[in-house]
């Protein structure tokens, strides 16, 4: 899913672009290559009756034509195609947000449409490299390719959830979770699924997020919660990209171009899944810290 969240309904945007996305939420690419791509990509479309869930669709499918020029064209030509077409994906999944906000039609639902995108879409690239890697290796092919899919699922899942809850505490952006907690609804299907997955290996945050409902309607309680939580970005976010979807992209290209996804699978179900552990424990950490430094901080004054 794309990392900055499709806000509330609200009126159509103007073309200006916003103010620029917290830095401690942008990696490099993010920041200089993807992001500007996707503002100037969804400015473009604003004008035409092209909808945000469209962009999310047509994203998924640059996901899978990456994957028919990997297996289907010779390599390298196929391995540097796939590479394109895959970072290409990128700007889209940034640019649906991006028009979400700029027509005013940004809604919980495009979020969903977002992660199912993303996430079928990368279920059909595996599987197209599971195939190729099955005739070089046979059918223990799939055990490496099934492992990667599954870490890839655990990962990007905790990372995306980590970095959405990190926006709702620092900045108040509301995602799936806090959408369906403020109407007082549970989510259901694929949107259940994925939030309980991301409740099992996210760290244990009822007293922080009790903080913040709590200074809900103290401004100045609010403010100081909100930037004990970014004076702890180190602590509470991931602390690589690496467990970001655009390093993959490019640590899948690097291992096309050595001429199998093998070298690909065995990183991300290997290394990728200690570095995860390490990040969760982290985390739980940092959660704690913050938790603990607001209980013993001195009550702000009586508002007037």
């Amino acid at each position: 899913m794309s990392a900055d969240l499709r806000q509330s309904h609200g009126a159509p945007a103007s073309h200006q672009r916003p103010a620029a996305r917290p830095r401690e939420l942008q990696d490099g690419l993010n920041h200089r290559l993807y992001h500007p791509l996707a503002w100037r990509l969804a400015v473009q479309l604003s004008a035409t009756p092209v909808t945000p869930n469209a962009v999310s669709v047509a994203g998924a499918l640059l996901v899978v034509m990456a994957g028919l020029a990997y297996v289907g064209l010779p390599w390298p030509v196929g391995a540097v195609a796939g590479l394109c077409l895959h970072m290409s994906w990128h700007v889209f999944d940034g640019a649906d947000g991006d028009l979400a906000r700029l027509t005013g039609r940004s809604s919980p639902s495009g979020e969903l449409v977002d992660g199912i995108c993303d996430y079928a879409s990368h279920i059909v690239l595996y599987l197209l490299l599971g195939f190729q890697l099955q005739q070089s290796l046979g059918a223990i092919a799939w055990l490496p390719t099934l492992g990667a899919g599954l870490s890839r699922v655990v990962q990007a899942n905790w990372y995306e959830t980590r970095r959405r809850q990190y926006q709702w505490w620092a900045y108040g952006v509301p995602w799936l979770r806090q959408t369906q907690d403020q109407r007082g609804q549970r989510a259901s299907g694929l949107g259940a699924a994925y939030l309980k997955l991301a409740q099992r290996t996210g760290p244990r945050s009822e007293a922080l997020d009790a903080a913040i409902a709590g200074a809900a309607d103290d401004a100045q309680a609010l403010a100081r919660v909100r930037q004990a939580v970014r004076d702890a970005s180190a602590a509470l976010l991931p602390p690589t990209p690496l467990l970001g979807a655009n390093y993959r992209t490019i640590g899948l290209g690097l291992s096309m171009l050595a001429g199998s996804p093998l070298w690909y699978f065995l990183y991300e179900a290997a290394a990728l899944n200690l570095l995860l552990l390490g990040s969760i424990l982290r985390a739980a950490r940092g959660v704690r810290t913050v938790s603990l430094g607001l209980a013993h901080a001195p009550a702000p004054s009586t508002r007037r």
